[in-house]
C-alpha cells in the first residue's frame, strides 16, 4: 500500500516538474530579452574562446539556438532552457542515490525547479544557466562514484567540471568541493591513489585551456576582473544581511530553512563523514563560506551562488522526508507543509509579472531588467534617426548597446564609445561611421552627454523617451544629435 502511494506521489511530482519546465519554456519564448542576454547575444555574433566578463560557453549556446530559430527570444534562450531540463533529471537521479528514496529524488527535482533562483536563471540565457546544469551533472557523477565505486565516472566529473568552467569562473569552487569531499570522507580517500580523479581533472583543465590562452593574449583581462573581486573592501556588516535575505528570497524562505536543516542533519548524524550525503555538505560549504566572507567586505550579487542550488534542493528534500518520519520542530513542520505551495506561488507571480505585469503601476525590477516596452522606444529612435539622417547610434552602456543592436528594426551600427574592452573580439568600428550626424541614446539616470562634448563639436538634445508598462514608467531615455568628431571617438 505504502509503495503504491509513494509511486503515485512520485508520478504526480514528475508531472509537476514537466509542467514547470514547459511553462518556463513558454515564458522564455514570449518575453523580451534582458539587457545581459542582449549583450551575450552580441558575443555570439563574434565567437571566441574568451570574453571580458565570462568564459565563452553562453555565446556558443546562443549561437546554436539562433541558428535554428533566428534572432528571437526562443532562439537566444532555447539551449539554456533545454539544459535546465537535463539539470532537473540530474538532480532527481542524484537525489535518489544520495537519499535512497525515489520519492525524495523526485521531490528534490520539484523543489529545484520551483525555487525562483532556478526558475529565473534557467530561463534566461546567461552564464548561470549552463553552470547550474553542469553543477547538477557533476553532483550526479560524484553520487555515482560514491554509490558504485566505479572510477570511470570520474570522466563524467571531468566533463561536467569542464562545462562549468566554460560557463563561469566560480566553478572553481566546485573543484574545491570535490577535494573537500575526498579529504573529509574516509572511504573516498583511496581515490587520491587512483589515476581516475586526475584524469577527470586533466579533462576539465584541457576544456578550460582555450580560456586561459585567450586571457594570455588579452592581458589576463577577465581573470583580473573576476578574481579582483576577491579583494573587496574593509570589514562591514552592511552586505551580510542583504546577502542572506536575498538568498532566502531566491530559494524561498521555507525551502531555504529546509535546505539549511538538511545540511545540519547531515552534520549531526552519527556517520556524518561516512554517509554519501556528506557530498552535499562538501559541495555547498566552500563556496557558501566564501560568499559569507565576501559579504563582510563587499556586495555579493544574488545570482553568484546559483550553482549551489542543485545540492541545496536535495538537502531540502532530505529534510522534508526526515521531518515526515519524525516529529521535528514546529518551524520545520510548518516549513515542510508550505514550502512547495509558497515556492509555486512566488514563481507563478514572477512569471505572470514578466508576461503581463499583473502588479500594475510599479517600477518593478522584472520589467526594468527585461526589454518590456522597448518596441515603442526603438520605433521612436528610428523616427528620430531618419529625421536627422543619422546612420549610427552611440551609447555609453552595454545594456543600451545590446538592446538596440537586437531590437532596432533597421539594425543600424550601435557603438558603445566607452568600455571598449567589452568588445575585444569584434572588429573596430570603421572611422566612416563617425563622419555624419549620429544619435546618442542614454538612460537619463546615466546621462554622459557632457563627456561626449569633449569628443564632438555639437551635442544637441533632441528628445526624451519613456518606456512604459500598464501606465507605469519603467525607464526614461535621453536622445541627442551628435556630430563633428574632434579626435578619437572612444573614452
Amino acid at each position: 500500500m505504502n509503495l503504491t502511494l509513494g509511486s503515485r506521489r512520485t508520478q504526480f511530482i514528475c508531472v509537476a516538474v514537466l509542467t514547470v519546465i514547459v511553462l518556463r519554456g513558454v515564458v522564455a519564448a514570449t518575453t523580451p530579452l534582458s539587457y545581459d542576454e542582449a549583450y551575450y547575444w552580441l558575443w555570439s555574433r563574434h565567437l571566441a574562446s574568451g570574453y571580458y566578463d565570462h568564459p565563452p560557453l553562453i555565446a556558443f549556446l546562443i549561437r546554436g539556438g539562433t541558428a535554428l530559430f533566428g534572432d528571437t527570444s526562443i532562439g537566444v534562450r532555447l539551449l539554456p532552457w533545454l539544459l535546465s531540463a537535463t539539470a532537473s533529471l540530474a538532480v532527481w537521479r542524484a537525489g535518489v542515490i544520495l537519499l535512497k528514496n525515489e520519492y525524495a529524488g523526485a521531490l528534490a527535482a520539484l523543489i529545484f525547479n520551483l525555487m525562483p533562483m532556478i526558475g529565473v536563471e534557467s530561463l534566461v540565457a546567461t552564464p548561470d544557466a549552463p553552470q547550474i546544469a553542469a553543477a547538477a551533472w557533476l553532483m550526479l557523477a560524484l553520487a555515482k562514484i560514491a554509490d558504485t565505486g566505479r572510477g570511470a565516472w570520474w570522466i563524467a566529473v571531468g566533463l561536467a567540471a569542464g562545462l562549468a568552467l566554460l560557463s563561469k569562473f566560480t566553478a572553481f569552487f566546485l573543484g574545491v568541493g570535490v577535494l573537500t569531499w575526498l579529504a573529509l570522507v574516509p572511504k573516498e580517500r583511496h581515490w587520491f591513489a587512483s589515476f581516475w580523479p586526475y584524469l577527470g581533472g586533466i579533462i576539465a583543465l584541457l576544456m578550460f585551456l582555450p580560456v586561459v590562452l585567450w586571457n594570455a593574449d588579452h592581458g589576463w583581462i577577465s581573470f583580473a576582473l573576476q578574481f579582483g573581486r576577491v579583494e573587496g573592501g574593509g570589514f562591514t556588516l552592511r552586505y551580510l544581511g542583504e546577502f542572506l535575505a536575498g538568498q532566502l528570497v531566491l530559494a524561498t524562505p521555507f525551502i531555504g530553512i529546509l535546505g539549511i536543516a538538511g545540511i545540519v542533519m547531515v552534520l549531526r548524524s552519527r556517520d556524518a563523514m561516512q554517509s554519501e550525503r556528506a557530498l552535499l555538505v562538501a559541495l555547498i560549504a566552500p563556496a557558501a563560506l566564501y560568499f559569507i566572507w565576501h559579504s563582510l567586505h563587499d556586495r555579493v550579487q544574488g545570482n553568484w551562488p546559483s550553482f549551489l542550488y542543485p545540492a541545496l534542493a536535495i538537502a531540502a528534500s532530505m529534510a522534508c522526508v526526515q521531518i515526515a518520519e519524525s516529529r521535528g520542530s514546529s518551524v520545520l513542520r510548518f516549513s515542510r507543509r508550505f514550502a512547495v505551495p509558497l515556492a509555486a506561488f512566488m514563481l507563478a507571480l514572477i512569471y505572470a509579472q514578466a508576461l503581463w505585469g499583473v502588479v500594475p503601476r510599479i517600477r518593478d525590477p522584472i520589467s526594468r531588467l527585461l526589454a518590456v516596452g522597448m518596441d515603442r522606444v526603438v520605433d521612436d529612435i528610428e523616427s528620430l534617426r531618419e529625421g536627422v539622417h543619422a546612420d549610427t547610434i552611440l551609447t555609453t552602456s552595454y545594456a543600451m548597446t545590446g538592446w538596440f543592436s537586437f531590437y532596432m528594426p533597421s539594425h543600424p551600427p550601435v557603438i558603445q564609445i566607452n568600455e571598449r574592452f567589452r568588445y575585444l573580439n569584434e572588429p573596430p568600428p570603421a572611422p566612416s561611421l563617425f563622419t555624419g550626424p549620429m544619435l546618442y541614446v542614454t538612460e537619463m539616470r546615466n546621462d554622459q552627454s557632457s563627456l561626449l562634448a569633449m569628443r564632438f563639436a555639437r551635442v544637441t538634445p533632441l528628445a526624451h523617451i519613456a518606456r512604459y508598462r500598464n501606465g507605469a514608467t519603467i525607464d526614461e531615455y535621453a536622445v541627442y544629435r551628435v556630430e563633428g568628431l574632434k579626435g578619437a571617438p572612444f573614452f
